[in-house]
């Protein structure tokens, strides 16, 4: 896998994946487009959640929907790496079963997403869910 970043303006950016998608990223806390950091969160919230889609609907769920919704630690001094990382998931679909939605969810963060795994080993990462209507 590969990507670029070029250099806009200010402290404005332009990422492009190999895929050939781009995407804005602005330096200055995000005021003109998402942070670097903010990309590195909603890419763990992305990949964690294409393990908790497809581990339910492996398990044969009535999945209708998946939101991940992300809160952090973070330093207060340079590097102001993440310290914590929560996702909580909201599924919803027809009779979850509990045990199920539970098991992808560890799952997700401990054996298959990439993003997470790759942050763990200096985050400590954590997870809730809950099945909502």
């Amino acid at each position: 896998m590969q990507a670029e970043v070029k250099w806009v303006d200010g402290f404005k950016f332009m990422g492009e994946s190999q895929s050939g998608h781009a995407v804005m990223m602005d330096g200055s806390a995000g005021a003109l487009a998402p942070s670097p950091m903010e990309m590195v969160l909603m890419g763990a919230g992305g990949c964690s959640s294409v393990d908790v889609i497809d581990g339910l609907k492996t398990a044969n769920q009535a999945v209708k929907g998946c939101v991940a919704k992300l809160t952090t630690e973070r330093r207060e001094v340079a590097p102001r790496i993440f310290t914590k990382i929560n996702i909580h998931f909201e599924v919803s679909g027809d009779n979850l079963c509990q045990e199920a939605v539970a098991k992808v969810t560890k799952d997700s963060l401990e054996k298959y997403c990439s993003v997470c795994l790759m942050l763990g080993a200096g985050v400590e990462m954590t997870h809730s869910w809950e099945i909502v209507e």
